[in-house]
């Protein structure tokens, strides 16, 4: 079996089976053309092979999809023209009305409105559980939901769920498991290998890599669940598709995933340290830290802890607003993944509609930070971290005794 890098670089393609090109040309075409009525029918009625429409698929994106499945240990792929279009076909396919999912209790905002303001909508129960607790896991699948739904690490305070634990409870109550594995992108870490039944990603974030694209992947276990999610949620549900050249930019990020995802994951670690060591610094979500809680499980199921961080600073939403707005290099924007470091207050900024109860409940702090940390030289992006925390303690009220400055009240 050949290793990561070399099957994000060759799998599925032979530029001797194109005029010797090595890059896979781009099939920049809406319809395909048959010899004859009958072949055309034979396609239809899926007894043949064959290309019909780019909403379904294409050579291009058959190829980024090959090689996706390939990433995550998946028997397909489907490609979609958004992380949102890939989860919102994915869970249109398999919920009806009167099913039920259950949902861990911190989910991307987006994903959250989908749940409530979509499938809620249309007669869908959905159940928000912390699934980091076993037994609040056991008693949600008492009632036998059709799906569970989870992010680890969550979008933005970076909580783990145990995959393999979660998926094997689901299991024995005939839950099928989707997992957004948008953080980790399948080089640190393959929920389908863990358990689950279908992985979704918003591959404009790690798997472009370039902040370039806007796209989705969803990679199922299953070869008949994938072919529903693509001929229901992509071709009639959602329409969601992607363009040719958009996934012939993300093959190009594929090559070099896994040489950005050791630097990403390098620059966290030691802006992770700056951050744990500061005193205005209340705490640090980081699993890579032996102090972090999930430190264990981060091991079992991630090969490197990742490029994001989360982390609360004492003074609320004028201390995260402060360190956002101090900030040089860093740029203040709500993606993630980009050679370019990126910072976000979730309070004040994509979770500023939240009221402060709501965005307790979903473990979201007032002074909550969220960090990705790009490809810049380690020593100039940890400069642009102290050089903002410092900031943020110059405003703060002054301490007769500075070992005490960390406790000054919030």
């Amino acid at each position: 079996m050949s290793g990561f890098s070399t099957t994000a670089i060759h799998h599925g393609y032979d530029p001797r089976d194109h005029h010797g090109a090595l890059v896979p040309p781009v099939y920049q075409s809406a319809t395909f053309t048959f010899a004859s009525a009958a072949e055309g029918g034979r396609c239809f009625a899926g007894e043949e092979n064959g290309y019909i429409y780019t909403r379904i698929s294409n050579p291009t994106l058959a190829l980024l999809e090959s090689r996706m499945a390939a990433l995550e240990g998946g028997a397909a792929a489907i490609a979609f023209g958004s992380g949102m279009g890939a989860i919102t076909a994915t869970l249109w396919t398999l919920l009806r009305p009167g099913d039920e999912i259950v949902v861990d209790k911190t989910v991307y905002g987006c994903t959250f409105a989908f749940l409530h303001h979509g499938l809620g909508q249309f007669g869908v129960r959905v159940t928000h559980v912390d699934l980091t607790d076993p037994v609040a896991v056991e008693r949600a699948l008492a009632g036998k939901p059709k799906v569970v739904y989870f992010e680890s690490p969550a979008n933005p305070n970076m909580r783990l769920v145990d995959i393999a634990a979660v998926t094997a409870a689901a299991h024995r109550v005939g839950a099928r498991v989707v997992v957004d594995n948008t953080y980790c992108s399948p080089y640190l870490q393959q929920p389908l290998a863990l358990g689950a039944d279908v992985v979704v990603h918003s591959a404009t974030k790690y798997i472009s890599g370039h902040g370039d694209v806007t796209a989705g992947i969803a990679v199922a276990a299953d070869m008949e669940v994938a072919e529903r999610i693509r001929l229901q949620g992509l071709k009639d549900m959602t329409g969601a598709v992607l363009s040719p050249q958009d996934a012939a930019l993300l093959m190009r990020g594929l090559k070099t995933l896994a040489l950005r995802m050791d630097r990403h994951c390098a620059n966290a670690m030691a802006v992770a340290r700056v951050l744990q060591a500061h005193p205005v610094v209340a705490e640090v979500h980081y699993p890579g830290l032996e102090s972090d809680p999930q430190h264990a499980l981060a091991k079992r199921q991630m090969r490197q802890p990742g490029g994001m961080i989360a982390f609360e600073l004492r003074g609320g939403i004028d201390a995260g607003m402060r360190f956002i707005d101090a900030l040089r290099m860093v740029a203040c924007a709500v993606s993630l993944g980009d050679a370019e470091s990126l910072a976000q207050h979730p309070a004040s900024m994509t979770h500023s509609t939240y009221t402060p109860g709501e965005r307790q409940a979903a473990g979201i702090s007032d002074g909550l930070i969220r960090l990705s940390a790009g490809l810049e030289d380690t020593a100039d992006l940890v400069a642009d971290i102290e050089q903002a925390l410092q900031a943020v303690q110059s405003a703060r009220p002054a301490c007769a005794r500075p070992e005490l400055q960390a406790m000054v009240p919030a």
